[in-house]
């Protein structure tokens, strides 16, 4: 990138790509609704880029640097599209084997309908602090709840809702997670320092989703309660229920406790899921498989195609085969695909130096310690619906105000708590992130389903705010 280029560009140029991208995004979803994901929020993403483009070019910024930095972009991301694939595979065989049917068997008989979506965010928080990891939260546990929502007729966008919440509590809490480990090191803080100081903000916010979600739970009319005998009925009769099978999901999320790479523990969870298909469900691979007699040809072709096509396991009951469906690797195609889309966005923002300028500009309206901490609210959030990534959000903001904070006499853990309030769980907010697009993709749930549900996420960021304008729990540096 030509840096003195770069810092030529005007705050209304910075501005503009953003604001063609706010009207053609609400634009697409006037038209399309939920149906914008399918291409037309691709296209604009790819738009608003060449809008950047023209901005930089007019600045003397080479074709090439904007490409490059675009290729950086997508580079970084490789780790999270290999996820997506192989979350596609496992939730593939975990179908096929009777993980995900079994999860759903019994979590039928063992949740109360009236306490359901509080105990989604319970598990799921539960699930998330021991991991580190939201995205493993939502791809295992995330998408039985989902399941047994739908079963019991209660909203899908409200199960999602509290399935993220949980998750990113834990995502937030969880010295395993490496947000949290991410934000210290950019304000210069201890991790448990940073982990002691968040819960002052933490822990009400998740107190305050969970006293929602039980009021909604006690409000909402359960319409499925009846059907339930007769819904067990139709599992067990189309699948083997075990509790062995649990062992599969316990493995899992064992390995990603013992830190192993996420790429290496999704592979093993796949395989164990197609072993547990052939063991346990051979008739439902022999079926998938489309051959007339079980042998190891026909048991190797099922549990492929398991993997990587669209499969659908038919019973008697028209929820079960919408519920006993997946799209393997194939069936996250559409949300790498949105995915790369604003990597390029965010990669020329960047070349042409748009998000810095707008940085600079919030920055410089933050004259008192409230200010400076709304101003970085801001910037996290501003990173992460133009640049679509949670990791920068974190990572620019906090490289950009370590220096003010310090000279506020604002000690470190401040701002590395208001990176993760901000930044951290903001991602899962916006379709076109990497983690919006990401949730929404594994849960089969659009952002725009679950938003308002995900209460523990929008939140947060209010949370913090209240807290500097009321000076609560604002950390001064010792002289």
């Amino acid at each position: 990138m030509n840096n003195t280029s770069a810092s030529q560009i005007t705050l209304f140029q910075a501005l503009l790509p953003v604001g063609f991208l706010v009207v053609f995004l609400a634009t697409n979803v006037f038209i399309y609704g939920d149906g914008a994901l399918g291409g037309a929020h691709q296209f604009v993403l790819l738009m608003c880029a060449a809008i950047a483009g023209i901005i930089g070019s007019r600045l003397e910024l080479s074709y090439q640097s904007m490409l490059d930095a675009v290729a950086h972009n997508i580079q970084s991301i490789t780790t999270a599209l290999l996820i997506l694939l192989f979350v596609g595979s496992l939730a593939g065989t975990w179908l096929l084997s009777g993980i995900i049917p079994a999860m759903i068997y019994y979590g039928l008989q063992i949740i109360h309908p009236n306490v359901f979506l509080p105990a989604c965010v319970i598990l799921c928080a539960v699930v998330s602090v021991m991991t580190g990891s939201s995205w493993s939260t939502t791809a295992t546990i995330g998408i039985a709840l989902i399941g047994i929502g739908k079963v019991l007729g209660i909203p899908v966008g409200m199960v999602a809702g509290a399935v993220i919440s949980g998750a990113y509590f834990g995502d937030k809490l969880s010295p395993l997670s490496d947000t949290t480990n991410l934000a210290p090191a950019m304000a210069g803080t201890n991790l448990f320092v940073h982990i002691r100081y968040m819960t002052y903000t933490t822990v009400p916010t998740i107190v305050m989703t969970l006293i929602v979600f039980s009021i909604i739970s006690m409000t909402q009319s359960v319409s499925g309660t009846t059907d339930v005998n007769a819904l067990l009925t139709d599992i067990e009769g189309h699948f083997n229920i075990s509790l062995w099978l649990f062992l599969v999901p316990a493995t899992l999320i064992m390995l990603i406790v013992k830190k192993t790479p996420p790429l290496v523990a999704l592979l093993i969870g796949t395989l164990l899921g197609a072993l547990c298909a052939i063991i346990y469900q051979p008739n439902l691979v022999l079926e998938v498989s489309g051959a007339s007699q079980f042998t190891v040809t026909s048991a190797y072709q099922g549990v492929i195609n398991a993997m990587t096509t669209d499969i659908r396991i038919q019973t008697n009951n028209a929820l079960l085969n919408d519920l006993f469906t997946s799209g393997g690797m194939q069936g996250m195609l559409g949300t790498i695909w949105l995915v790369i889309c604003a990597m390029v966005f965010g990669g020329v923002m960047d070349a042409i130096g748009a998000l810095q300028r707008i940085s600079r500009w919030l920055l410089t309206m933050a004259r008192t310690q409230f200010q400076l901490i709304a101003s970085t609210v801001a910037s996290c959030i501003t990173v992460n619906i133009t640049v679509s990534d949670q990791y920068l959000a974190i990572l620019l903001p906090g490289k950009m105000y370590r220096q003010p904070f310090n000279e506020q006499q604002l000690a470190p853990e401040n701002l590395s708590r208001t990176l993760e309030d901000a930044g951290t769980v903001t991602s899962a907010l916006v379709p076109w992130n990497t983690c919006g697009a990401y949730h929404s993709g594994v849960l089969g749930v659009g952002v725009g389903e679950y938003f308002i549900y995900a209460i523990f996420n929008w939140l947060s960021p209010i949370v913090t705010l209240a807290y500097a304008f009321l000076n609560i729990k604002i950390r001064q540096l010792i002289k």
